[in-house]
């Protein structure tokens, strides 16, 4: 069974954003990735740009994924842009809790399990429906069991695979493999890949969203300084080989956080694509 590779992208707030995506897109689009998804932002505030972007891509003759939340809408609007996107053709989103948007006044939050649930419910076996995974834990998961559970309970309520966070050490995916495995899991866990272009912007967001960077790669990156060139050389060749490790190891693809840029993620999809297959 050939792995499966996808890439990431985020809808652009400008027209030269969107133009320069459409480039990057048609340059990845040439390594036959099986599909391109879009983000969504806190609370849907980047819904219409996503469906733009979304249904521009799919147009293009491409296969694409939108990124999907509650947010702050309600299950009438979440309805019809997954009876748009049916309609459109799509047969994939990603679906997420999504973040609390600020300065709305909504205070719960619907976890992804629900947002599956409402989309199993409403539209049937017609989507692949992707879900997030946190090899080192979601940053508000009680414990490491308790954050296994959720997912669980994410691909009991009808998830067809999970796409994880970002990560820098191969051993924290594979003993995630293995705890998931003793918790019931069956479903494939494809591993997100995130290319290194600044240490500081790396660090500030990693901070954020719970990922860590061991010890020695913080080192490592902090000791070029403004030396950018130095870190995105190295950057490059360690995620590669990080790749490398994670597909000889088992992982069943790769997700590739593109950041909007076509480097280096294109040298590292290009590199893992060739030699796994």
């Amino acid at each position: 069974m050939a792995n499966r590779y996808s890439f990431e992208f985020f809808p652009p707030k400008t027209d030269i954003g969107r133009e320069k995506l459409k480039d990057i897109r048609k340059q990845l689009a040439a390594l036959n990735p099986e599909f391109f998804s879009v983000t969504y932002g806190a609370g849907g505030s980047t819904r219409d740009n996503t469906r733009d972007i979304v249904l521009e891509t799919k147009n293009a003759g491409l296969s694409v994924a939108p990124h999907l939340s509650f947010g702050g809408d309600e299950e009438s609007d979440i309805l019809e842009l997954l009876n748009n996107y049916k309609d459109a053709g799509i047969d994939r989103i990603v679906a997420l809790r999504g973040d609390i948007p600020s300065g709305t006044g909504v205070t719960r939050l619907v976890y992804a399990r629900e947002l599956v649930e409402f989309i199993r419910k409403h539209t049937g076996d017609h989507f692949q429906l992707d879900v997030a995974a946190y090899p080192e834990i979601h940053p508000d998961a009680k414990n490491y069991n308790a954050d296994i559970s959720f997912l669980k309970d994410k691909f009991d309520a009808g998830a067809n695979s999970a796409i994880t966070q970002y990560f820098f050490s191969a051993d924290s995916y594979f003993y995630f493999l293995d705890a998931c495995e003793k918790a019931g899991i069956d479903k494939p866990i494809y591993p997100g890949i995130m290319p290194i272009t600044s240490y500081k912007n790396l660090a500030r967001f990693s901070r954020n969203c719970g990922a860590e960077i061991p010890r020695w790669l913080s080192q490592k990156l902090d000791g070029y300084g403004d030396d950018q060139q130095s870190i995105i050389e190295f950057g490059n060749e360690f995620v590669t080989e990080l790749c490398h490790i994670l597909m000889e190891g088992g992982a069943p693809g790769m997700h590739f956080y593109s950041m909007n840029q076509i480097d280096p993620i294109k040298n590292i999809a290009e590199a893992v694509m060739q030699s796994h297959p």
